[in-house]
């Protein structure tokens, strides 16, 4: 989920204009395709395809990589130009089920890992702290992009993903070909995460206060609790979502992982300076702390749930930049919008 500061300046904004429905986002990538973008190719279109059109990926993947074996969807050509999808809480990869194939169908190399803690990625040993700072898991993004040899990617998410991917696309550009962040720019601030927000904000994130209980860290312990908390938070976020039972199913599976738990706990209670980080991760969270640029090619989406123009976060990228706002979609933005996400990467990968 995203970070209590980002909501609070989005709220008050708006749609507005910025505003698109996916009909409508679909006539302005035809558009761009009848044209030229700056660089001078034109942008693919990509197909309008209902959500929930594709159920599963093919079978999995697993790569060691840093401190993890990390499990992996993977589609389109092997040679292809890459693109990481990462996802979010409380979700898994199956939130990228209909746009990896869109994106293949194109060209690109899908890869959609697992986050640590999460489906099929495990620690390599069992004594790994199981920490979940920030910068830990780009680094796991990082660690999978050496082992599997690529040197530069298109990433693309939503919430931990987008967070995710912004901190690499800070601390190490050179990795990063493009980038899509739903929700602009997320990298956490955990100063500014001390200050109270509107109550109406505060409201929101309750379960972030949740799990700074000793009732929380129990209801996340039992894996039934657990999947229930998770259920009802996507009705909340995603209101317009009519999401099948099957379909929630599927993904709760990830959350069986028997590191979930003490990830999403540490994640969460680390933001708001409830315990500290591991000291090997201290020298990339002073980066962060200084909130730094992002200067690759971007693309940023707002989904409705948290809508805006923009300009709250718009001087964090310095780079070729276009935002949308996409109309009627709630916080799964690829899942309950894969046509509109897609196209996003395409765009950002020709800004």
């Amino acid at each position: 989920m995203i970070d209590r500061r980002t909501f609070s300046k989005a709220v008050g904004l708006g749609t507005g204009a910025a505003a698109v429905s996916l009909a409508g986002l679909q006539t302005q990538a035809s558009a761009a395709t009848a044209s030229q973008w700056p660089s001078g190719a034109a942008v693919p279109t990509v197909p309008t395809i209902a959500p929930g059109t594709h159920t599963e990926f093919g079978t999995l993947k697993h790569v060691k990589a840093g401190v993890l074996d990390i499990g992996y969807a993977e589609a389109g050509p092997a040679h292809g130009p890459v693109v990481i999808l990462l996802h979010g809480w409380p979700y898994d990869i199956h939130s990228f089920v209909d746009v990896a194939p869109l994106l293949a169908d194109l060209g690109y190399r899908v890869l959609v890992p697992y986050l640590r803690g999460h489906g099929s990625t495990r620690f390599l040993s069992r004594h790994t702290p199981r920490t979940a700072e920030q910068s830990a898991i780009a680094l796991d993004i990082i660690a999978l992009m050496d082992a599997l040899k690529i040197d530069k990617a298109v990433l693309a998410g939503f919430d931990w993903g987008s967070r995710t991917a912004d901190i690499i696309a800070a601390l190490w550009p050179e990795r990063v070909k493009s980038l899509v962040s739903t929700s602009g720019y997320l990298i956490t601030d955990r100063k500014m995460q001390l200050e109270p927000a509107a109550p109406g904000v505060e409201h929101n994130w309750w379960y972030q206060w949740y799990f700074a209980t000793d009732r929380g860290v129990k209801a996340m312990e039992d894996v039934d609790q657990r999947i229930a908390l998770c259920r009802y938070v996507w009705t909340l976020v995603s209101p317009n979502w009519n999401f099948s039972d099957a379909t929630f199913a599927r993904t709760a599976e990830a959350f069986k992982n028997p590191d979930y738990a003490a990830i999403v706990l540490y994640n969460y209670r680390w933001r708001i300076s409830l315990i500290e980080g591991d000291r090997g991760y201290d020298r990339y969270e002073r980066r962060l702390a200084a909130q730094p640029p992002i200067g690759v090619p971007t693309v940023t989406l707002d989904p409705f749930t948290a809508p805006g123009d923009g300009t709250s976060y718009r001087n964090h990228f310095t780079g070729p930049y276009l935002h949308r706002t996409i109309a009627n979609i709630g916080h799964n933005l690829p899942q309950e919008a894969p046509t509109a996400f897609a196209q996003a990467v395409v765009d950002a990968d020709h800004l």
